[in-house]
């Protein structure tokens, strides 16, 4: 498309993604460079990687098949290890309707899993997750999976006790609120500012540090309760309380016990509004197990003073205090504990409801929880109705792959692992998210066919057996709008997609014809026919709650289109102080559920029916030296991009970097600078070492996201890079969420000697043609 048929704002175009509104500027059918808009008080830097990925040396070009599976071959070279040969779009697509028809005849829809997990690009009608499960539920469906890796757990468990969890959300308390009334907010895990630069679907203005600031001018005071300093801003002054990692249980405990034995807890609260704390009571005191969990019982687990605990505990109770569970509190074993407990000590401090007061899981996952919400929800591509009722807990892919037909526990029920054939991944990379790689890999050995939808040579599309190029967010028409955002944002194609790369609705139009469900998926329409239909939805909605929104033309001729907050005072579960009566809580009860008949009854070895402390397993195993830590960057969302100027920059020797302490950097004689090996009983990784203070002794981090690029020759399959994953168990929080618990890792750590290995990943596999490889 030519490059006058972009917005332009000055002389830059518009775009949008999951980190903000972006002005990118273009030059002979390339981007050039990506800023952010000039509306946004606080853009964000990720705009930097865009140019750089989008036109790398990964970029995926053509239509791709594994070599060993093109030659009837497939077990003769390990995916993830074989060569690809590049085919025609025509050749690609008869293989894919090919599959997905041996597959159906032979094994049913059943034997079809669309995992496709992650946070593609932003745009409303190119959702790739939507497009493609749109096309496989015109053919029968496919096995799914369910929840989230951000915050699983408290998906499965929050409901039990409070309601549901995606609703409260959108339901948090906002921040101009605690700014005005809190004197206190307790963080759990921190709030990071580097993870509100995201929120799924975009972002138009990123307000957490202005929020910030305004609550440290309004005193409000802050506690930092995480490993790693800067999980808290620094213009917020925080008390930084470095406990152990996978603690907060524990410590929460102790919080407790001190309210409890000082008469600090609120009888009335607990007598009105929640039920079963005369069972947590009990654990509490020790009556029922013999174990007082005091303050001294709380400092022997999380290396925190005794004393510091019962000043924090009294400090909560003598103002209006908000405690914060960050999402990665939670994906630790027994992740679901911390979410019970916080309920459980907000409720014993009887401020829930209050402004300013109760708790919040979940700020800082995102650049909008607390800050804004949308007026209503934007139009969308139907999906269609999956046939097929089988699901998978989102975190068990490997075991799912590796056990097919074995049994599982979950949500109180035993459930039986599908039987998946054929695997087909769109919109995101497992080989980042998921934990255990190595285990991952051999899982990936399993299916008989592997289809990946990708952009870039990322390892997912290197352990596919079918590759399909796909076009970027940049490179097709769109409209952005966040899932908790109050934006929507008109999106033009800047650049024609390179190669032979293609949209996918296109693609699954062509692929529908020969599986003879073309008119079912596209209905006959075009993409753009697709974009009006849902932008006349969305203006619909939008009329029926009093506001305006342009024709299409002029939405796409014009800037970003802002609508009203809906809610500015919001305080989460203010209805429900205010008469539990006529506002119940959906649980059995109708209150909050500090102990719970229903879990209870599932006899669940790791989830009790009130709030507990496990110790990490990680550390009962006597697993390394040190705790490791792993959190979203700041320079990329994920693993989107990591190609890119900005995330590349970061790096230290091309490995991402990790965070050590002066003390034990010392000790093992690593300087700032370094390539070190970290390494456990499950994998190594290299990455480049940064030695800081704002790491607790004892304790490493290492940022999520780079790449992996395992060296099969090396022991362990030794990742190149820096990916954490290549080091964290593949078990989960319990039985009951079945969740990912990748911060209970503990890792060794060394200088690395000897001759650094090349960084691969950033490159294409070994690629030929079609004619070359005689196919």
């Amino acid at each position: 498309m030519a490059e006058g048929s972009a917005t332009v704002v000055g002389e830059r175009k518009l775009t949008a993604n999951h980190w903000g509104v972006g002005l990118a500027q273009v030059a002979n059918g390339q981007i050039r460079a990506v800023v952010a808009h000039p509306d946004d008080p606080h853009g964000s830097p990720i705009n930097k990687n865009i140019a750089g990925s989008l036109a790398g040396r990964a970029r995926i070009l053509r239509p791709a098949i594994r070599e060993s599976w093109l030659e009837g071959r497939p077990r003769a070279v390990a995916r993830g290890r074989d060569s690809f040969v590049e085919v025609s779009w025509d050749r690609a697509l008869d293989l894919v309707a090919q599959e997905l028809t041996r597959v159906r005849e032979v094994h049913g829809n059943d034997g079809i899993f669309a995992g496709s997990y992650g946070w593609s690009s932003a745009g409303r009608f190119h959702h790739a997750q939507s497009q493609l499960k749109r096309f496989l539920n015109c053919i029968g469906g496919f096995v799914r999976s369910e929840g989230n890796y951000s915050y699983n757990a408290a998906l499965v468990m929050m409901p039990y006790i409070v309601g549901p969890f995606r609703a409260h959300v959108a339901q948090a308390t906002r921040w101009p609120v605690i700014a005005r009334h809190s004197d206190l907010v307790v963080m759990f895990g921190g709030i990071a500012l580097r993870n509100t630069q995201v929120s799924d679907g975009g972002v138009a203005r990123h307000r957490m540090a202005d929020n910030f600031k305004a609550c440290a001018e309004a005193g409000v005071k802050f506690v930092n309760i995480s490993p790693l300093r800067s999980d808290a801003g620094e213009a917020l002054g925080a008390d930084w309380l470095p406990a152990h990692p996978g603690s907060d249980t524990a410590l929460m405990l102790g919080l407790a016990h001190v309210l409890h034995s000082e008469g600090l807890h609120d009888r009335g609260f607990l007598d009105r509004y929640t039920t079963g704390f005369d069972r947590f009571e009990a654990y509490l005191t020790g009556a029922a197990d013999g174990v007082p969990k005091t303050a001294e019982w709380a400092a022997e687990k999380t290396g925190l003073s005794a004393e510091r605990i019962r000043d924090l505990a009294r400090r909560m109770a003598a103002g209006r205090c908000m405690i914060s569970v960050a999402a990665g509190v939670q994906r630790t074993d027994y992740g679901e504990q911390p979410l019970w407990m916080a309920v459980t000590l907000a409720a014993m401090l009887g401020q829930i409801g209050l402004p300013g007061g109760g708790y919040t899981v979940g700020y800082g996952v995102n650049a909008n929880i607390g800050n804004i919400e949308r007026l209503f929800r934007w139009g969308t591509l139907p999906q269609g109705r999956n046939p097929v009722d089988d699901i998978i807990p989102v975190a068990m892919i490997s075991e799912m792959l590796l056990r097919p037909g074995g049994d599982y526990t979950y949500r109180g029920e035993t459930r039986r692992l599908p039987d998946a054939r054929l695997v087909w991944w769109a919109g995101g990379n497992p080989f980042h998210h998921h934990q255990d790689l190595m285990r991952l890999h051999r899982a990936f050995q399993t299916p008989e066919t592997v289809i990946v939808n990708d952009i870039n040579w990322t390892a997912a599309a290197r352990h596919a057996d079918i590759v399909l190029p796909v076009a970027a967010a940049q490179e097709r028409r769109d409209f952005g709008a966040g899932k908790s955002d109050n934006a929507l944002v008109p999106m033009h194609p800047l650049t024609a997609p390179p190669g032979e790369a293609r949209v996918e609705y296109d693609i699954y139009c062509d692929l529908a014809s020969r599986m003879l469900c073309g008119e079912a998926f596209s209905e006959g329409r075009t993409s753009e026919d697709w974009l009006r239909a849902i932008w006349d939805q969305t203006r619909e909605t939008a009329a029926a709650h009093g506001q305006s929104l342009p024709t299409w033309e002029a939405f796409m001729a014009g800037d970003i289109v802002t609508l009203p907050d809906p809610s500015p005072e919001q305080v989460f579960l203010a209805e429900f102080r205010a008469d539990p009566v006529a506002h119940p809580l959906p649980t059995p009860s109708g209150r909050i559920e500090l102990f719970s008949d229903r879990i209870a009854s599932f006899d669940l070895p790791d989830c009790p029916g009130h709030a507990a402390w496990f110790p990490p397993r990680d550390l009962e195993a006597g697993e390394g030296d040190f705790y490791l830590l792993s959190g979203q960057p700041k320079t990329r969302l994920h693993s989107q991009l990591d190609n890119g100027a900005y995330s590349l920059s970061h790096k230290i020797e091309g490995r991402e970097p990790v965070l050590i302490h002066p003390d034990d950097a010392a000790a093992l004689g690593i300087a700032d600078g370094d390539v070190v090996e970290l390494y456990n009983s499950r994998g190594r990784c290299l990455a480049g070492a940064r030695v800081t203070d704002e790491i607790r002794q004892g304790c490493v981090f290492l940022w999520t996201g780079a790449w992996w690029d395992p060296d099969f020759d090396a022991p362990q399959g030794r990742d190149r890079h820096g990916n954490p994953n290549a080091l964290t168990h593949d078990l989960r929080t319990s039985s009951l969420s079945q969740s990912p618990a990748a911060h209970s890792a503990r890792i060794s750590i060394r200088r690395f000697e000897g001759t650094l290995p090349e960084i691969t990943v950033h490159d294409p596999p070994p690629l030929s043609s079609a004619q070359q490889a005689g196919a």
